[in-house]
């Protein structure tokens, strides 16, 4: 299937590893030229990934919490790459904690990482998008917000306010011809799992914790950021141009709500 994705071009943020590493590979093979970020230092060995497909590649360290950093990277790949399509917000980290053990810096950084990271960097790809005549904006939230669970408590309340972000930003933007959607994560083997396996069961082997965890889903087993990635590629091409303020749960079935 063509995505009407060659030519375009797209930023993901949190590029490095993981889900957003993921979403770049498969964007680059649909032919887009990236302009990627993430905090860590090892984001150079993963662009050199991705211009494996032959696509053009910016690759910056930026901290999505610092909005200078965001205007600072988002303008330059806008005048570096000739303008942005497609913005892929996928920052973010996974906060345990319930109620009672979560202060009050806890719930700042997590709602900075998440729901204001997906503010600064919209707010500054938008008038790029308006230039072109439309865009594609693609927020990777998780199931938590729309089927919480009390021991990620700050995920849960602060992935649903970017679901609602999602949905705000999808009307206002409408007649803009920029279309905003959801990508809701359920248990997809990231790095941050193995972190939290390192905090809470250090003694077990990773494959035997995704297997014990992986019962709890209805598919039986933990998702593939691959998996992940082609419903982000899906909705920032043509073949999904009547779809806007979606909330799209690639989860295995995971999570309880309607």
């Amino acid at each position: 299937m063509d995505l009407g994705l060659r030519g375009k071009i797209a930023v993901v943020t949190g590029a490095s590893r993981g889900l957003g590493r993921a979403i770049a590979v498969e964007l680059a093979r649909e032919g887009c030229d990236l302009a990627v970020c993430a905090r860590g230092d090892d984001l150079p060995e993963a662009a050199e990934r991705f211009r494996e497909s032959g696509v053009r590649v910016l690759d910056r360290k930026v901290d999505v919490t610092d909005a200078e950093q965001v205007r600072a990277f988002v303008a330059e790949a806008a005048e570096e790459l000739g303008g942005i399509d497609v913005l892929v917000n996928n920052a973010g980290r996974a906060q345990p904690g319930n109620f009672a053990s979560l202060t009050d810096d806890d719930w700042r950084a997590d709602i900075d990482v998440k729901l204001f990271s997906m503010i600064r960097c919209s707010r500054q790809a938008i008038p790029h998008m308006r230039a072109r005549g439309g865009g594609r904006i693609v927020n990777i939230n998780a199931v938590l917000g729309r089927s919480p669970d009390p021991a990620f408590f700050a995920t849960s309340v602060n992935r649903a306010a970017c679901i609602a972000f999602t949905k705000t930003l999808s009307l206002e933007l409408a007649a803009d011809r920029i279309l905003v959607n959801s990508v809701n994560v359920g248990l997809v083997r990231a790095s941050q799992w193995e972190r939290l396996r390192d905090r809470i069961a250090p003694d077990t082997p990773m494959d035997r914790f995704y297997e014990e965890r992986g019962r709890e889903v209805p598919l039986g087993r933990f998702g593939d950021a691959e998996e992940v990635a082609a419903a982000v590629a899906f909705l920032a091409g043509e073949r999904a141009s009547y779809i806007t303020g979606a909330s799209i749960d690639v989860a295995g079935g995971l999570g309880r709500s309607l």
